[in-house]
């Protein structure tokens, strides 16, 4: 547990300094090849859903094997290298630096750039069509995908690492990758990828709601620009108002913290899908909200943090006992 402790606390700081960096070769990219090919390999008409839950399975088992193959080996030569090699993962798994870094270019281009530069910088952090947007649409879709991936790329896999280490995080993160490349409601995924997308909402219903009250008890501390009472208040009734029973868990709450009308109907391939705005206009979005949305970001992670490392702490002391 001390080596899981310190290996948790020197991932998080290591995302916190680096981020994802291009130029580092990152195992969910291996992840999301390895999915490729099974696809390739599995995908059929007939007896699509059983196809799709046997990529789930040979997916999560491959990626499992792999990380206690590496982890085993790294604590058998010496607890410090494998220390070492738990961090590298936990770090690897975390996505704080990496979503600040992308929506701020989004801001960078609408406060500095063109409104095509924003809508292209935009396009890589979003599934929706983007050429028509508004400079106030691309900033609601910025805030909206940073309040969306404070669970999915942050928190939750935060929560994983702390409860079982790298093993369960990156069997988080192979679920999240399937989801993200295989679940879409078309014809080709509708029922192939039907087990990856179930799976995904059990992973995320609980770290979802986590991550909402995190970032609603973040508000606290962060001053006159972010409200806890109309965040709570927009949480209790708007965190469902959403087709996946998690994603408007964390919009909600970053909604009534700044008081914006998120979500709403949306273009994707052409198609507008027509969905529930979250939150209360009570003003106009502005560019700077992007800032404001990964102060709240970066506020629950720290918050989540502190947390995990105190019932690790706890753990330590219990067993010294």
């Amino acid at each position: 547990m001390k080596y899981h402790l310190l290996a948790f606390c020197a991932g998080f700081l290591l995302d916190l300094a680096f981020g994802d960096p291009y130029w580092l070769p990152h195992p969910v990219r291996a992840i999301g090849k390895l999915i490729s090919v099974l696809e390739k390999m599995l995908y059929g008409k007939k007896h699509s859903r059983f196809r799709g839950f046997v990529l789930v399975l040979l997916v999560c088992l491959t990626v499992e094997l792999c990380v206690f193959a590496v982890l085993a080996a790294g604590y058998m030569v010496h607890p410090v290298l494998g220390c070492i090699l738990e961090a590298v993962m936990t770090y690897q798994l975390l996505a704080a630096k990496c979503l600040k870094v992308e929506s701020m270019k989004v801001y960078d281009k609408l406060e500095n750039g063109t409104l095509e530069e924003a809508r292209k910088a935009v396009s890589m952090i979003v599934g929706r069509d983007t050429a028509n947007l508004t400079a106030e649409e691309v900033a609601k879709a910025a805030v909206e995908t940073v309040a969306e991936n404070t669970s999915d790329g942050v928190i939750a896999p935060m929560l994983y690492l702390a409860a079982g280490g790298p093993l369960l995080g990156f069997l988080y993160k192979a679920v999240n990758t399937m989801d993200s490349m295989i679940a879409y409601k078309n014809e080709r995924y509708i029922d192939f990828g039907w087990f990856a997308a179930k799976t995904d909402d059990a992973a995320n219903f609980v770290p979802s709601r986590i991550s909402a009250l995190l970032m609603i008890s973040a508000c606290a501390f962060l001053g006159r620009s972010f409200s806890f009472k109309n965040a709570w208040c927009i949480y209790k009734r708007d965190r469902f108002n959403h087709e996946s029973p998690n994603s408007a868990q964390t919009e909600s709450a970053c909604a009534g913290a700044l008081g914006l009308k998120l979500a709403g109907p949306a273009s994707y391939g052409g198609i507008v899908e027509k969905k529930p705005f979250i939150g209360d206009e009570t003003r106009k979005i502005e560019h700077g909200d992007i800032r404001r949305a990964n102060k709240l970001m970066y506020a629950a992670a720290f918050i989540c943090e502190a947390l995990c490392v105190a019932v690790m702490i706890l753990i330590v002391f219990a067993e010294a006992r």
